[in-house]
């Protein structure tokens, strides 16, 4: 199972809408797209859960892909550093 980052996203992105994007490529295990916590609207952040090899396939299909005039940024979620960062 591989965890994937999925960024620069519309602030109107519904969890509907990307799982509807990743499916695309495999079985979405879960998403978890993070919401403004007052206005409810998407961060321009989520993270998708798929197998390995579905996941990988997904990575190299959708990085750079423009959704609605975003280029959209994918990639395996890294590890956060003891600072809070996550490793680039």
């Amino acid at each position: 199972m591989k965890r994937i980052f999925a960024g620069n996203l519309p602030s109107d992105t519904t969890e509907a809408e990307l799982s509807a994007l990743f499916a695309g490529f495999g079985r979405v295990r879960s998403i978890k797209l993070m919401q403004d916590v007052f206005s409810g609207q998407c961060k321009g952040f989520g993270f998708i859960e798929m197998e390995g090899h579905e996941a990988r396939a997904a990575i190299a299909g959708l990085n750079g892909k423009e959704l609605r005039g975003k280029p959209l940024k994918v990639n395996e979620e890294q590890p956060r550093d003891k600072n809070g960062r996550g490793r680039r």
